[in-house]
C-alpha cells in the first residue's frame, strides 16, 4: 500500500469483514456525513465460514463499503481463526498506521469470547506504539495515533460499561443496510424467526440509545480519560 494523500480522521481496525459494520456502522455513517475521512482495515478475510468464501466476502465487503461511503478500506491478509499478536503482524499494522496517519483509532474491546478479537485488540495497542518508532525499516514516517477507543463485538454476553455512547439515531437504517450486505453471514442458512441475528444487532443499538435518551446509539470504551471542550456537545 501507498501513503494516503490526506490523513484519515478515523481508522477502524476490524478482525474480520462485517465487524466494523456490526459494531460501529452507525458511527462510520455519522462521521462521513460530517465530512470526516473514515477508513477500515480488516486484519483477515474472515474465511472459512459455513456459507462464505473469499470471493463472496470481497463482494459483500465492497457493497457495504459503498453504502457507508468509506474513504478507504484495506485487508491486511493475516490468517482468520489463527490471528496472533506476532512481531510480523505488529509490523504490518504499524505500517498501516504510519501510511494512513489517523487521528483516532477504533479497536475491538480487549475482552471477548472470540480469540481473534482478543488478539486484534492487543495487536492494535502494540502496533500503535510500534508506529512511532524511528530507525526502522517500516514504510512511512513515525506516527503516534493520538486517540484510541474500543468497540464491543457481539460474542461475549456481558454488560459493557462504556466511557461514552454515540447517538446514531439518524444512521441506524444505513448501518443495518450495510450489515445486510453480508448475506453469507446473516441471511443464508440462518433462521429468520425472531430474534434473528439482525434483530439482535438492531436491538442492541436500541438499548444503547435508550441509555442516553435517544433512539439508537453505539458504545465505546477508553483506558484514558476523555476531555470535552464544551457542555454543548453533551446529549
Amino acid at each position: 500500500m501507498k501513503p494516503l494523500e490526506e490523513p484519515l480522521d478515523i481508522l477502524v481496525v476490524a478482525p474480520h469483514p462485517d465487524d466494523a459494520e456490526i459494531s460501529v456502522g452507525g458511527t462510520i455513517s455519522k462521521c462521513r456525513s460530517e465530512g470526516l475521512r473514515v477508513g477500515v482495515v480488516e486484519l483477515t478475510n474472515g474465511e472459512p465460514t459455513p456459507h462464505g468464501s473469499p470471493e463472496i466476502r470481497r463482494r459483500e465487503t465492497a457493497a457495504a463499503t459503498k453504502i457507508l461511503d468509506l474513504t478507504w478500506r484495506y485487508e491486511l491478509g493475516l490468517t482468520n481463526r489463527s490471528l496472533e499478536n506476532t512481531l510480523e503482524a505488529k509490523r504490518q499494522l504499524a505500517q498501516v498506521f504510519r501510511l494512513t496517519r489517523p487521528r483516532v483509532l477504533l479497536a475491538p474491546y480487549w475482552q471477548d469470547a472470540h480469540p481473534d478479537h482478543v488478539a486484534a485488540s492487543q495487536l492494535v495497542d502494540d502496533a500503535r506504539f510500534w508506529a512511532k518508532l524511528s530507525k526502522s525499516d517500516m514504510l512511512g514516517e513515525p506516527f503516534w495515533p493520538p486517540k484510541i477507543y474500543y468497540f464491543w463485538s457481539i460474542h461475549l454476553r456481558i454488560r459493557p460499561q462504556p466511557k461514552f455512547v454515540l447517538d446514531i439515531s439518524h444512521e441506524i437504517e444505513k448501518k443495518m443496510a450495510a450489515i445486510r450486505c453480508y448475506e453469507s453471514q446473516f441471511l443464508v442458512g440462518k433462521s429468520q424467526e425472531f430474534p434473528a441475528p439482525l434483530d439482535d444487532i438492531r436491538d442492541r443499538a436500541r438499548y444503547w440509545g435508550w441509555t442516553i435518551g435517544t433512539a439508537y446509539a453505539e458504545p465505546f470504551a477508553s483506558r484514558e480519560e476523555i476531555g470535552v471542550a464544551s457542555f454543548q456537545g453533551l446529549v
